[in-house]
């Protein structure tokens, strides 16, 4: 059984990141989310050439996630940055601090984005004197100090000294939601007690709203990748599957686990070498689309663990490979067909693809 390739293309990665820092003022930074191994594609190959394309903030959700950044950012840069300084790049851990995880933190310059009263003591307790942020909650009802928890700890806090105060926007991606606009006022009026500290609210959604929602950093996300709201994105990925058998099938034939396809008429129908255990997610089933070349063509039955099937009865000639993601479909098509969202399907991509990098 042939293996599925799927090619990277960093190269668009950093052109999407230097697309998305030239909609900002020339003094708002632009960092790079590089979390879930930069959205499923590869974080050890990915943040070194961001941080060559200008990067100098790295955002993950969790501290083991930063160790493995920190670890591709100092070998990109050779021994002379192998030990923790000023020089080295930020890498700010969304999840905070938790308590326990000083070696950690401290080994690989992790800066927690405290979340809570209880993270703050903790981290009071066993890092004091390190580089810390602060998350507040804007209305989004997920992480952060909300502003009763703020006036309680404010003194607590500013003696920390954070480096950075942030929040985030839960429906950036629909310009005309009203919500938006709340936070934002949240945000203002949260922060006038936390002067003289960097402030950041927005990902790719905010950034897209424009210079209001900017403050003194932007933190990309899914736009890096290719995928929306920035709808300017070079596109990132293509995923070539194998074809691995063709056969013929008569009127009244099923094709596939449960039955679910049934063919009215002849038809050609390819088994190609990919299914949910390589992140083609089961509710695609009957509803993809695949291209040979520039020629769309069904997925026709059940998406299974290894295979799917595919009807190619109006080719002249079958390729050797057909592809799910590439420039006549990018991630947010192919999520609309499974009834998800892009960042579930770049982020559910296997690990069992041979991975190609295109790029720096």
């Amino acid at each position: 059984m042939a293996q599925a390739q799927l090619t990277v293309d960093i190269d668009a990665i950093t052109s999407n990141w230097r697309a998305l820092d030239a909609l900002t003022a020339s003094h708002v930074a632009t960092a790079a989310v590089v979390k879930a191994d930069c959205y499923g594609l590869g974080a050890a190959r990915i943040a070194p050439a961001l941080a060559a394309a200008g990067a100098r903030t790295f955002c993950v959700a969790q501290a083991e996630e930063g160790a493995v950044v920190r670890t591709a950012l100092r070998a990109a840069a050779g021994a002379e940055a192998a030990g923790a300084g000023s020089a080295e790049p930020e890498i700010l851990v969304f999840g905070g601090y938790a308590g326990g995880e000083a070696p950690l933190f401290r080994e690989y310059a992790l800066t927690p984005l405290l979340n809570s009263p209880g993270q703050l003591r903790h981290f009071r307790a066993e890092m004091s004197g390190a580089p810390c942020g602060i998350q507040l909650d804007t209305g989004m009802n997920r992480l952060g100090f909300e502003g009763l928890e703020l006036a309680q700890t404010l003194m607590e806090i500013m003696a920390l000294r954070p480096r950075l105060v942030m929040s985030h926007l839960a429906c950036a991606d629909e310009p005309a939601n009203p919500m938006s606009a709340l936070q934002l006022a949240a945000f203002n009026t949260m922060t006038l007690a936390l002067p003289g500290i960097r402030r950041s609210l927005s990902a790719t959604g905010g950034t897209l709203l424009g210079p209001l929602y900017h403050f003194d950093m932007v933190r990309p996300g899914v736009g890096l990748y290719g995928g929306a709201p920035y709808m300017q994105a070079k596109p990132v990925v293509r995923l070539s599957l194998p074809v691995i058998q063709v056969r013929d099938v008569l009127p009244g034939e099923i094709v596939g686990y449960g039955g679910t396809y049934v063919a009215e008429r002849p038809r050609r129908i390819a088994t190609l070498s990919a299914g949910y255990a390589d992140g083609l997610l089961r509710s695609l089933s009957g509803a993809a689309t695949l291209h040979a070349g520039d020629t769309p063509c069904p997925l026709v039955g059940r998406v299974s663990m290894d295979l799917i099937t595919v009807d190619v009865t109006g080719l002249d000639e079958v390729p050797a490979t057909m592809d799910i993601l590439g420039p006549h479909q990018g991630v947010d098509t192919l999520a609309a067909a499974a009834g998800t969202i892009g960042y579930e399907i770049l982020t559910a991509l296997g690990s069992r693809y041979a991975r190609v990098y295109k790029g720096a």
